[in-house]
């Protein structure tokens, strides 16, 4: 906020009045237990529930990719609130004051979301780990899961029996473009052979089940999906340490959202009311234990 130069000595009211002004358009810190939230951080005066400047007055629009895979949500339906980020969603709507009436659902591909330049939701949610590169690109929330990243691999191949990281590093790996998951490869695996990047997730299990790759990294819950439900043939390896520095997923805005300290605000209370643990616990019960891969 700015304020015009006073051509003259201003009354002792009138710099009460000012420096309240000032006060009010100050932003103020949203707590979190893991990697800080990018952007402005709002103050409780300026999250009036249902009434912030979403993109639509009196709605709240949330961006998610298409297929919408479970566990983190439900029958490919955003909307219906089943899932746990779908559930996380609608928990932080309401958290806004915005009831599920009034929230709607946009398509928003992984790395559009994540790109520079403006986008048609108010905030993303799509397994989207926080990191300082993406965070030149756009705003995120306080983190509302804790990531751990796994291996899942073909029964009848070599990469099912691995029991280290070095055990992997002849294996022919994949992963989606742009994710973490394709970072643990590069960065923490460090293969002999150049993985293989595809566009979705729905293309790596392709490429898994018809052999191109023995092995996938992808988030823990995603691997016991994919080996429950999806791809038989396959099993979860084992996971990967937690990163010194905490892997979370974020809720995604755009860069220099006025909503992210609100929505920061939202999630941060959430996880200490408990109901982020509560959710965890009822959608991704099976990513509780897997064999560390050191």
């Amino acid at each position: 906020m700015t304020l015009r130069k006073p051509s003259a000595v201003l009354p002792l009211a009138a710099l009460v009045v000012a420096a309240a002004a000032l006060t009010a358009c100050a932003p103020q810190d949203a707590k979190s237990d893991g990697p800080a939230a990018s952007g402005t951080a709002g103050a409780s005066a300026g999250c009036a529930p249902g009434a912030l400047a979403t993109r639509t007055a009196g709605k709240l629009t949330v961006g998610t990719d298409k297929p919408a895979y479970d566990p983190w949500f439900a029958e490919d339906k955003p909307e219906n609130g089943k899932g746990f980020e779908s559930a996380v969603a609608y928990a932080v709507a309401e958290k806004l004051g915005y009831p599920k009436d009034k929230v709607g659902w946009v398509v928003a591909p992984f790395g559009k979301a994540t790109a520079p330049g403006a986008k048609d939701f108010d905030f993303d949610i799509n397994q989207v780990s926080i990191s300082d590169e993406r965070k030149q690109a756009v705003d995120f929330s306080s983190g509302y899961y804790n990531v751990r990243q796994a291996v899942i691999a073909l029964k009848n191949s070599k990469a099912a029996n691995a029991k280290s990281i070095a055990d992997l590093k002849g294996a022919k790996l994949g992963a989606q473009v742009g994710t973490t998951s394709l970072d643990t490869i590069t960065d923490t695996i460090k293969p002999s052979t150049q993985p293989a990047v595809f566009d979705s997730n729905d293309l790596a299990k392709a490429a898994l089940k018809n052999g191109q790759v023995e092995a996938l990294v992808v988030d823990l819950p995603t691997a016991f999906y994919i080996t429950g439900a999806e791809v038989p043939e396959a099993q979860v390896v084992g996971q990967f340490e937690a990163a010194a520095q905490g892997e979370q997923f974020g809720l995604v805005l755009d860069k220099g959202s006025k909503l992210t300290g609100c929505v920061s605000q939202a999630v941060d209370a959430l996880r200490a009311d408990g109901t982020l643990a509560k959710l965890e616990k009822q959608w991704l019960s099976d990513a509780v234990s897997a064999p560390v891969l050191k």
